[in-house]
């Protein structure tokens, strides 16, 4: 306990510093708080990918999936405090003078702090990525393109780091979370996402498969919660904690609860399995049109505007069981979208578009 306290004071020191000294990268940190964010795997990143590389995009959203179901075991099992509370509890700073952090509209996360789900959802993802990209130019064989190879193989690395090390700090510097906290969560995303570098069978599992795994997922993280519960241990700790000390009401949002995220992630696994093994899928991702460059920008492109337009819908927050409910639906919808709907529609299009020309 005390060198958890020791260990969370020098933090405090850390994060002073850095709202003291870098307020004018005050934006900047937001952003990349931002850029961390695991919704951005599947409104962003996700369709991107599945569209050039259906491989890397189903691999993509497994290892979002799992890596942030085990932040969640992680987090219930760390119990780790966040900056923003902490200071206002901790009984170690003499004469109740304890420090003031500066608090800011993404700073209320209502979760356990500890590994951070930002900085593991961020590398396990940006880990997919790079080494998806290093996997075109590894096959490369002669000598000028094996010194471009190596090139691009620190490059791309260099930039796996500089973000890593961006999301890390935005996180320390709005008091969301402690630095070993950010570290731990990029080295636990890295571990998941070399797991699934091993793991080929996610691309041939079937909606059975899809299915008994959510179940797995869904009835481990309940049983474990409830088998605490009895207890006597409540893993929502955190929530009223957040509610408290929050300098703001309305910067608490139900999104950022461990079952909303769970929720969240079951609803894309479903959405990904159903949309895979669609005929939908079948029809236009296996068809002819499907190596067209202009089937999979069209794609693309209409995945990105149809997934905004569905963030932009606000789910009702007042009941809680509904929001669950709505948040499974809505996850579900949007790899559902981007594998086999809007597919199937460009692909419509296309082949009415070559009829009238024949």
């Amino acid at each position: 306990s005390n060198k958890m306290d020791l260990l969370h004071s020098n933090g405090v020191l850390i994060i002073q510093h850095l709202q003291r000294d870098y307020r004018a990268y005050q934006d900047f940190l937001n952003f990349m708080s931002h850029v961390g964010d695991p919704r951005n795997i599947f409104s962003i990143y996700f369709p991107l990918w599945f569209q050039l590389n259906q491989v890397v995009g189903t691999k993509m959203i497994w290892v979002a999936v799992i890596g942030d179901w085990f932040n969640l075991i992680f987090k219930w099992i760390l119990f780790g405090h966040r900056p923003y509370w902490w200071v206002q509890e901790t009984m170690i700073y003499p004469n109740q003078s304890s420090p003031c952090l500066e608090q800011f509209p993404i700073t209320c996360e209502t979760g356990p702090g500890s590994p951070s789900g930002h900085a593991m959802g961020s590398s396990c993802v940006w880990y997919v990525m790079v080494t998806a990209a290093l996997s075109y130019t590894v096959r490369w064989k002669d000598k000028s393109a094996v010194t471009l190879h190596r090139l691009t193989w620190s490059f791309l690395w260099s930039i796996f780091w500089i973000i890593q090390i961006s999301v890390c700090i935005s996180r320390v510097f709005i008091a969301t979370h402690f630095p070993h906290q950010v570290i731990l969560g990029v080295f636990a995303g890295i571990l998941v996402a070399e797991a699934f570098e091993h793991t080929p069978a996610i691309q041939t599992a079937s909606l059975r498969t899809y299915i008994k795994t959510n179940l797995f997922l869904f009835i481990f993280a309940l049983g474990f919660y409830l088998a605490l519960k009895l207890l006597d241990i409540d893993l929502l700790w955190s929530v009223p904690k957040a509610k408290k000390w929050c300098a703001n009401p309305d910067w608490i949002n139900i999104d950022t609860t461990p079952f909303a995220g769970l929720v969240r992630n079951l609803g894309a696994l479903f959405g990904l399995g159903l949309g895979i093994n669609s005929e939908m899928f079948i029809t236009s991702c296996k068809g002819k049109n499907s190596c067209k460059i202009s089937f999979r920008v069209l794609c693309i492109a209409a995945s990105l505007a149809t997934l905004q337009l569905c963030n932009s819908v606000k789910i009702p927050t007042h009941t809680e069981y509904l929001f669950y409910i709505l948040s499974f639906c809505k996850s579900a919808a949007m790899p559902l979208t981007v594998v086999a709907l809007v597919p199937y529609c460009v692909h419509s299009l296309m082949r009415t578009t070559e009829k009238k020309l024949n």
